[in-house]
Order: structure tokens, then sequence, then C-alpha cells
């Protein structure tokens, strides 16, 4: 029933839109004469200004305006000679004078460039500051989940929200995102284009990329991807520095304040916890063992027995997850008040064991995790033989995809058989 829905986060216990118009986009003039290009050609302005004046721009990437530092220094270039700034690059100094040239730096060793980097810096962190105020108090957003296709109206925040928790796709907090919805466009594009957001790979329909998402738990973007920098505000916070260098500096703050003996560190391994009790095991195998000693529940028997492949476990898990949270019994349908009541209804009748038709769990909604921190998930087998196992106990025919001889193929094939012994029957 739909009381039952699980709208909260769920963890299991253990030891992270503005809106874009599309417009045409600016031009920007050349410093010294009247050639103008898109903002969006900056490397034609670039390649025009070495090759016509003969002026190297040092950094542009770290130059926070482009449009508006080349007009400030276009500016500056009529009212005093270039030479007055910028320091001169002697090429091929040891031929004939003829054949010498000169190019000019233009780079923030010089003092007012300097100043004018910083500026601009800052312009752009106050925009990025106000427009991301603007989307925090933003309540006529519109979106659509990249998941479900379920629509959200009012904040940015419900959709963010809504994707990290029902699906595991978190792309950080809604505080640390700036132009939210060129940001999801630019997600949705690529899922669009069949290609996956973390590792980038493109598949050959959308059922074999979100397969692929899900089972190799890329549910989330590519940190290496300098692509999605401009969405976070952290990038605009300090003067060519982007967030992986600001949070490099802020570590290395703090391992300068602690000591630096770490002989007696050890890491944890992350453990796997009961699908009836708060107990974890830091391996597969105990919790095996555990479920089986305490709640006569054999899970590797149970997959054995009905030949599930790694999808099909997945659907298990997650249905007996969400049963137990519900505090409902799935052997009887019964609910209790409490997990304590429930796990001894269960343990006293043996229900762990008394799973429903398959046509109840073997469902699409389950193959979503119900605890979003869950590890019993990714030890679950996924060998090829689970597969090749099914097939055969299934009997199903396979047909070779060589049609090379296809007249001899139909007369021939298994099918013909399968009709014949069809119409007999009917």
């Amino acid at each position: 029933d739909s009381k039952d829905c699980i709208l909260e986060p769920l963890s299991l216990p253990e030891s992270p839109g503005g809106t874009t118009t599309s417009v045409d986009s600016p031009s920007v003039p050349c410093i010294f004469c009247e050639e103008h290009f898109p903002v969006a050609e900056q490397d034609k302005l670039l390649k025009h200004m070495i090759i016509e004046h003969k002026i190297v721009i040092a950094d542009v990437k770290l130059v926070a305006d482009f449009q508006r530092y080349i007009l400030y220094w276009r500016k500056r270039f009529s009212e005093q000679p270039v030479t007055d700034f910028c320091s001169v690059i002697r090429i091929n100094s040891t031929a004939p004078f003829e054949e010498q040239d000169n190019y000019f730096l233009l780079c923030d060793v010089l003092p007012e460039d300097r100043i004018l980097r910083e500026e601009l810096q800052k312009q752009r962190l106050k925009e990025i500051l106000e427009q991301q105020q603007q989307e925090r108090n933003d309540t006529s957003f519109h979106g659509i989940c990249m998941f479900c296709s379920e629509e959200f109206l009012g904040n940015r925040s419900v959709l963010l929200n809504h994707m990290a928790r029902e699906h595991a796709f978190n792309i950080g907090l809604p505080d640390n995102i700036v132009n939210c919805n060129e940001f999801l466009c630019t997600l949705q594009k690529k899922l669009d284009n069949l290609q996956c957001l973390y590792c980038e790979k493109t598949f050959r329909d959308k059922n074999t990329l979100k397969d692929h998402m899900r089972k190799k738990q890329h549910r989330r973007i590519n940190p290496k991807n300098k692509e999605y920098d401009r969405f976070y505000v952290i990038n605009y916070l300090e003067l060519g520095k982007s967030w992986e260098e600001v949070q490099l500096e802020d570590d290395q703050e703090l391992l300068d304040h602690q000591e630096d003996d770490w002989s007696d560190w050890e890491e944890h391994p992350a453990s796997a916890v009961c699908l009836f009790c708060e107990k974890q095991a830091e391996t597969i195998e105990k919790l095996y063992v555990h479920m089986e000693d305490a709640h006569e529940f054999d899970l590797p028997k149970i997959k054995s027995e009905l030949g599930l492949n790694f999808y099909q476990q997945v659907k298990l898990v997650n249905f007996i997850r969400r049963q137990i949270h519900q505090g409902r019994c799935y052997g009887c349908c019964v609910k209790f008040s409490s997990k304590a009541d429930l796990r001894f209804h269960m343990e006293e009748n043996k229900h762990t064991s008394l799973l429903p038709e398959r046509k109840i769990w073997d469902q699409l909604e389950y193959y979503f995790p119900t605890y979003e921190n869950d590890t019993l998930l990714c030890t679950l087998s996924d060998s090829e033989s689970d597969l090749t196992a099914q097939e055969h106990n299934e009997h199903v025919p396979i047909i070779s995809e060589d049609t090379s001889k296809l007249q001899a193929l139909k007369q021939s094939s298994i099918l013909n058989q399968l009709l014949l012994q069809e119409s007999l029957k009917n």
C-alpha cells in the first residue's frame, strides 16, 4: 500500500538550477584590430592575435572573464604602446636581423594584469553567489528525474534529493551547485546519447546502459571531467585554483596539525549487515554462517536451488530488506509494530525461509537498493556460470547468429520441431 513507500533516506548501521537561456554568444574583439570572434571561439581569437599581431596571453584558462579581460587591454593598448606593458620575446635571436621576430607576452607578472585578473575573479564569484542564492530561493523549478521520469516542482533540492535517495545518484549538496538546470541538461544529454556518466563509455541501448551503471555502481559523475567544474561553487573561490587544488590544500593543512606517526593506523573493512538483525560481519562468508545459524536462512542454498542470477539476487535482497524495514513478515504478510516482534515471529514460525512466489519479489522496483549503503549487494555472486546454469535449467534453445546459409537454417532449425510438437499437442 502507498503508506509503506520508503520516502526517507535509509542507511544501514555503520562502525554528499539556475535557468540558462539559449542566446547567441556575444563576440569578442581583437585587442589591436576590428576582427571579432564569438566567445565560444576563443581559441580562434588567440590564434589570430599570435599570427597577426604577435601577442601571447599567458595562462588564459585562469582568466575569469575573457571578454572583459580583452576589452580592458584593448582600451589600455589604445592609450599606450604595447611595449609599456608586455615582455618581449625574440624569436631566432641568432639568425640575421631580418629573420628575427619579436613576440609580446602579456602575463600576471605585470602588476596591472595581476590586479585585473583578481578583480575579474572577485566579480565572477559575486555573480556566481548571486546566481546560487537565486536558485536557493527559486520555487518555480521544474525538473524530471533522469532515472524514473518522475516530475518535480518547487525547489531544485526536491529533485536532487530524490535522485540521491531513491536512485543512489548524488551529484552533491544542492547548496554547493550553481546553474543547476544547465547541469541537469548536460547529464540528461549524455544519458540520451547512451553514455555512462562515470566511465563515459557508450552503449548500444538504454537497458544495457542502465544495467551497466547499476551493476558497476557508476551512478555518479566522472570527477576528472573538467566540463562539470563550472557547476560547483568551490571552483570559483580562488583565482586559478580548481576544487582538487583547494581540497589538496585543506588536506595538507589538516595533516600539518597531526602527528606524523601513522604506524598504528588500521583500515577497517566495510561490514555487511544481516538481513534480519543488526549483526555485522567483516566477510560475506561469516555473514552467511550467521544468517543460517541464527535465522535458518541460507542465501547460497536459495540461490542455487532457484537458479538466481546476479540481478535476481539483488531483487531478492532488496525485497527482504524492504519487508523487514516495513515490519512485515514476507512469509505470511502479517505486520508487526516492532522489528523485535517481527524477528521473534519469523524465527518461531520458521518464516525466514518461507519465501513468497517469485513473481512477488522478482519485480523491477527491487532493482533499487532499500538501503543506500547496503554492502551485501556488492558481494553477491556474478559469475558467468550462473547465467549458463539458468539457461540450461530453463531448457532454452539457442540459435546461432550465423545466417550465411539462411535457407538451410530454416529447413534444419529446431524451431520447426517445436512448432510440430505444439501442433500435435493442440
